[in-house]
């Protein structure tokens, strides 16, 4: 019964009755179809990246590859109302409408339509072909709690001030041995009790080759994977600390390198378990020794003659005009935007000083301490902006919008950054949230970004978030226990 009525996956000819792709995708779509029917491949996993950047979906015969294109596949709506650990924070059950929403109420479908522009066939599992989707509820309109969508409104923004978006990413994260899954009936709560691991090499010896070598085995599985998937890695790092790694990307413009960093980070989860391994995106893992992970996002606008529109045209300038507005749009709105460059209880536990991680907001000519560090200068077309505060567990979408949107109010103000900080550290300047109630409080504060991003939207993601926390609140932790149980 391919589609037609109960038989499809989403609902009978959903794509073309919408016009959701014009005639390159309708061609790129019919030769991913061919591709697929052509190959061993026997099944086809179908995902979208939820609001945590998770990526969620269901998996599909390879034999049904067309009405997947065609008809898209359903899902439930609650997936786009849960937190972290994956309950349900909105009250879809009730006769009240659910975020302004008819379409969110009683756990109802949406409609993830597969881009054909992003198949791959997935190494570790060679007979299943992968695609990410774009959410559409079942009237044809954009779910605006996509946060694919919400990056791809951010970058239309940034084209209509005649700039194209172009970044390079470094990724720090950890993968250790994994010693016992914790599988046991007792061990399926909600969440799940974390695996017991074990260190893959002792660390503290910064890019020394003897500590690459240890990490060698896990080093080129991720690195043969990730090119396997055509994901543009530059280069593989042993970081300080113990059984920490980081990968960096080549440049890439647009929402590609987003989609990149979703892939990336499920990939690796994927494969390292199948070896063995446990990797973590987690920002500070609650194991001795361990040190923060960040992710460093650079940044490039680019003109409308493919120039480098930061690179400044006099000696001693840190960058052009047009750059100095949008990093001074980067300042003026951090504190908010950290609500999405660190969307985690955990993540704030990284902005300490002297630690390689910023705790202010500030920016520095290649500073390491800083917020924001400038690589480059006059002459040099690689110039970019590096933005240091976020953690590898941000969904990469909401961290491109909010830089985007901080950048653009900048730039259409003309605001000029403070003094650069030699020493960040020690240079007075407003500080990094504490906490992720803080960065929600300053989010619902920034009536610009609430404004770029859409009050809905940031309402809804701030809610998500203030439900982990009051999770969060609820829990005795290890601290009260050592503190408390005995003195008192």
């Amino acid at each position: 019964m391919n589609g037609t009525g109960g038989g499809s996956l989403g609902r009978a000819g959903f794509v073309s009755r919408f016009g959701l792709r014009d005639d390159a995708g309708a061609a790129l779509a019919a030769e991913v179809a061919d591709q697929v029917a052509s190959s061993p491949l026997t099944t086809l996993r179908i995902a979208f990246a939820d609001q945590h950047g998770l990526l969620r979906g269901k998996t599909v015969a390879a034999s049904a590859i067309t009405d997947a294109l065609e008809n898209g596949v359903s899902l439930t709506t609650t997936l786009l109302l849960k937190d972290t650990s994956h309950r349900t924070v909105f009250p879809v059950w009730k006769a009240d409408v659910v975020l302004g929403s008819e379409a969110l109420r009683g756990a109802s479908d949406f409609i993830m339509v597969p881009d054909p522009s992003t198949f791959r066939v997935l190494p570790w599992a060679p007979s299943s072909g992968w695609m990410l989707a774009d959410a559409y509820f079942p009237d044809g309109t954009p779910v605006p709690l996509s946060t694919r969508q919400v990056a791809r409104d951010a970058l239309a923004a940034l084209g209509e001030a005649g700039y194209a978006y172009r970044t390079g990413l470094e990724v720090e994260f950890h993968v250790m041995r994994l010693v016992d899954p914790k599988l046991a009936p007792a061990d399926a709560t909600h969440p799940a009790t974390p695996p017991e691991v074990a260190l893959l090499a002792h660390g503290y010896q910064y890019l020394t080759e003897t500590r690459y070598d240890e990490l060698e085995p896990v080093m080129e599985l991720v690195r043969s994977t990730a090119e396997a998937l055509h994901l543009p890695v530059r280069s593989m790092e042993v970081e300080f600390g113990p059984s920490q790694l980081e990968f960096t990307f080549h440049p890439v413009d647009g929402l590609a390198q987003a989609d990149n960093m979703v892939l990336f980070r499920s990939a690796v989860k994927q494969v390292c378990r199948r070896h063995g391994y446990h990797a973590t995106f987690m920002c500070r893992p609650a194991l001795p020794n361990l040190f923060s992970s960040g992710w460093h996002l650079h940044q490039c606008l680019v003109d409308a003659a493919g120039a480098n529109a930061l690179m400044p045209q006099t000696d001693g300038e840190l960058l052009s005009p047009v750059g100095c507005h949008f990093v001074a749009g980067l300042l003026a709105h951090a504190r908010a935007a950290c609500l999405f460059t660190t969307p985690t209880i955990n993540g704030y536990k990284r902005y300490r000083p002297y630690t390689l991680a910023p705790d202010r907001v500030h920016w520095g000519r290649d500073n390491k301490a800083a917020m924001i560090r400038v690589i480059g200068g006059r002459g040099d077309a690689g110039t970019r902006i590096e933005n240091r505060v976020a953690e590898p567990a941000a969904n990469p979408y909401l961290y491109y919008a909010s830089q985007l949107h901080a950048g653009l109010d900048g730039l259409k103000r003309g605001l000029e950054p403070p003094a650069a900080a030699v020493a960040p550290y020690e240079t007075p300047a407003e500080k990094l949230p504490a906490s992720l109630a803080e960065a929600v409080a300053a989010a619902r504060a920034d009536t610009t970004l609430r404004e770029s991003m859409g009050p809905a939207f940031v309402d809804y993601f701030a809610d998500i978030k203030e439900a982990e926390v009051a999770r969060f609140l609820s829990e005795v932790t290890d601290w009260e226990q050592r503190e408390y149980f005995e003195m008192l």
